[in-house]
Parts: structure tokens; C-alpha cells; sequence
């Protein structure tokens, strides 16, 4: 957590109240919310009204997927499509799934490229076959794997030319690049982000709506979030969530190019120390028009060895990394990520992802460097062995 965040969490928690108690206590828990709202909605240029807060991103993709869903449906029975892309975090991708199996929708998966990436004629295509049936369509803002940025403006508007609302998962994006509510046609509908990646605690996340988009509940009780997600409010995790958002966003301009220089580091060297690593997703050097990948992503593949071997070895020497999604971490499958983008199985297995944050330092590169020859290798003859039984 970040000090900011930090502080914000532990003088919050001292104080006593329910957000929704009329007493003081709680009126003064109240005020602490709205004032965490606030400052949310002031960084991602939105109302304080749009900041819905919820239990975290898999909590809000499935509010915003869910709700938009019964909701359009309920409107006009034929809207039943659901547009997603291939390389959607598990958290999109399940809920999809589940409205599939159990509510009837017509799941549909965009296809990227090579890079990752989402091209709008692709989105165009697949709405211009019947625009009138699709319920919602959700393109994550930045891949939460191989970091590649998806062009959400353009996404939008053409889900909007064909009145369908858009929803992205801005978690991996809030607090590194711009995120924001745009009040024209070329902005996002309902936007997902998380507390726990720009420094905040875990446990807590928020869905941004934009004005006048209706959408059904996933829980009921006592109404709160525009009765919306009904529940006790976590004084202290927004707070503290207000505080880091706050932080990385003022920071994200010089942090940027920091983490982009210590990621460009990171992957010369090691593949200076392993030859044959090769680089997924988007190119380091940006061109116009291309597609772009955050700056604190590094997404590696080293063949011959496989990414489980790698990451424990690499552990045992203090340095964590991941073969994916940590959410999808100890499920022994290739990623669905690097499978999309039109790699082998083989390739999707041997790679792993390094990410770099407000914590990274030179220091961090340079222990990576020294520990990843070794650990290639040894990889490679243990890969060798198995291969050979």
C-alpha cells in the first residue's frame, strides 16, 4: 500500500460509524465516503453520482455484465449477444460464460491480433450482423497479461454508433495510464477499477456508471450505491482507495516514463542473458497508430523451458514473478492470453510475465539479470529431461 493509502486505512479504521446511520458517528463515516467518492470521481473526470462502490474488480465486471445484461434484455427479449474479447480477464470471461450457461445469453469473442489487440472493424463487423440483439460488449482497457493498451475511444464509439453500452476492465490501466468517464460519444459506459493495483488495500474496487445507464443489482438489502450494490460500505477501504487512486494518478506522468525505462531495461539485458527470449505483446518502441502496452509490463517467453519451472526457481531466489493472470496462478494451462494472440501451446507455456510498480527500483532489474541466465538454463535441462521421457 502506499503511504498515502496507508494512512488514510488506519485513521479511518479508529473512527466508529456506519455510512448509512443517521447519528454522527455515522454521519461523520458518511462524510468520509463521499469526500473518498469525490476525489474518485474528480480523477477519472466523472460525477461523484457515477462512482459506484463495490468488493473489487470480479465484484464490479460482474455487476456491470450482469446488470447491463438483464437489464437490456428485459427491455427487448431479442438482445441476448454478448461481445467480449478473446483475451478478456477470467473475471469477464466466466461471467460471460455463466450467462451463457444459466440466463440464455449468446456469448461472442472478439478475435485480436497478433499484438493482443482488438481492431474496431472487428468490433464493427460482428455488431453490423444485427446490432438490435446485442446486449453489451466489454473490451478490457489494458490486458492484464501482455499489457497491451486497447483503443477504448474508438472501441466505444462504435458500439455506441449501434446503441450498444460499453464496458471496460480498467483495472490493469487506472493509476498507469489515463482513465477517464469521456462525457461525449467517445468514452466508456461503465468502467471496472481496483483499489489493490494503484497501491490501495485489497478487498475494495469500484464501477463507474455513466449517468442515466440503467442496470439490475446483483445483491439486495439495504440500497445503498443507488441501490445498485446494496451492502455496509467499507469506510476505511475507500478511504484508503481514494487516497492511492489520488496518488498514482498525480504521479503517473513522471512514473510513467520511469517504470517504461526500467521495463526497457529489463528486457534488453535478459534477453542479452538468454538468447532466444522473446518479447509478447506490443513493441517497446511505440509507433503511431500501434498498438500500444503499459509501462510496467514485461511479457517474456523463454523456449525450452517451461514458465511453472521458471517462476519457482526465480522465487526460491526472492524474485516474483507470474506465468499469468494471478488469479488463474497453480491452474496448469497454457495462457488463454497468448493462445488468442495466435502462439503454440508451447510458447504459451514457457513464458512469464514481470511487472514493474511505484515500489521498482534499478536494483530489482539488476537481481532479475543476475539470477535469469542461471535460471534458464537449469530450466531448459529440466525441460530437456522431460522431453526425453
Amino acid at each position: 500500500m502506499r503511504p498515502e493509502a496507508l494512512a488514510a486505512f488506519t485513521a479511518a479504521l479508529a473512527l466508529t460509524g456506519n455510512a448509512s446511520s443517521l447519528h454522527a458517528s455515522g454521519r461523520r463515516a458518511r462524510r468520509v465516503v463521499e469526500e473518498s467518492r469525490e476525489a474518485l470521481a474528480g480523477v477519472l473526470g466523472a460525477r461523484p453520482s457515477d462512482v459506484i462502490f463495490t468488493g473489487g474488480g470480479t465484484e464490479s465486471d460482474n455487476l456491470a455484465l450482469k446488470g447491463l445484461f438483464w437489464e437490456r434484455r428485459a427491455a427487448a427479449p431479442a438482445r441476448r449477444r454478448v461481445l467480449v474479447s478473446a483475451v478478456e480477464h477470467r473475471a469477464v470471461l466466466d461471467t460471460v460464460a455463466w450467462l451463457g450457461a444459466q440466463q440464455g445469453a449468446e456469448v461472442e469473442l472478439l478475435e485480436v491480433d497478433a499484438a493482443g489487440m482488438v481492431h474496431p472493424d472487428t468490433l464493427e463487423a460482428a455488431l453490423a450482423r444485427d446490432p438490435d440483439s446485442v446486449a453489451v460488449v466489454s473490451v478490457m482497457w489494458a490486458n492484464s497479461e501482455v499489457g497491451t493498451v486497447q483503443p477504448v475511444s474508438r472501441l466505444a464509439a462504435v458500439a455506441h454508433r449501434h446503441g450498444v453500452p460499453f464496458h471496460t476492465d480498467a483495472v490493469q490501466a487506472f493509476g498507469q495510464i489515463p482513465v477517464a468517464v469521456d462525457a461525449g460519444a467517445e468514452g466508456p459506459d461503465a468502467i471496472t477499477i481496483s483499489a489493490h493495483k494503484v497501491g490501495g488495500p485489497v478487498g475494495v474496487g469500484a464501477l463507474v456508471v455513466r449517468r442515466g445507464l440503467a442496470m439490475q443489482p446483483l445483491t439486495h438489502g439495504g440500497g445503498q450505491e443507488r441501490d445498485i450494490r446494496s451492502g455496509t460500505l467499507n469506510t476505511a477501504g475507500v478511504a484508503a482507495f481514494a487516497a492511492a487512486a489520488t496518488a498514482a494518478c498525480a504521479q503517473a506522468p513522471n512514473e510513467g516514463p520511469r517504470l517504461a525505462a526500467l521495463r526497457d531495461d529489463l528486457v534488453r539485458r535478459v534477453q542479452e542473458q538468454v538468447p532466444g527470449a522473446t518479447l509478447n505483446g506490443p513493441p517497446l518502441a511505440e509507433l503511431p497508430g500501434g498498438p500500444r502496452r503499459l509501462p510496467g509490463n514485461a511479457h517474456i517467453t523463454f523456449p525450452g523451458c517451461e514458465g511453472d519451472s521458471l517462476l519457482m526457481l526465480l522465487d526460491a531466489r526472492g524474485i516474483e514473478c507470474s506465468t499469468g493472470s494471478a488469479c488463474s496462478a497453480g491452474v496448469a494451462r497454457p495462457s488463454h492470453v497468448l493462445l488468442a494472440m495466435g502462439a503454440s501451446e508451447d510458447h504459451a507455456r514457457s513464458s512469464l510475465r514481470f511487472s514493474l510498480g511505484h515500489t521498482s527500483r534499478a536494483a530489482d532489474v539488476d537481481a532479475l539479470v543476475e539470477a535469469i541466465g542461471p535460471v534458464a538454463e537449469r530450466a531448459g535441462r529440466a525441460g530437456a529431461l522431460a522431453g526425453r521421457r
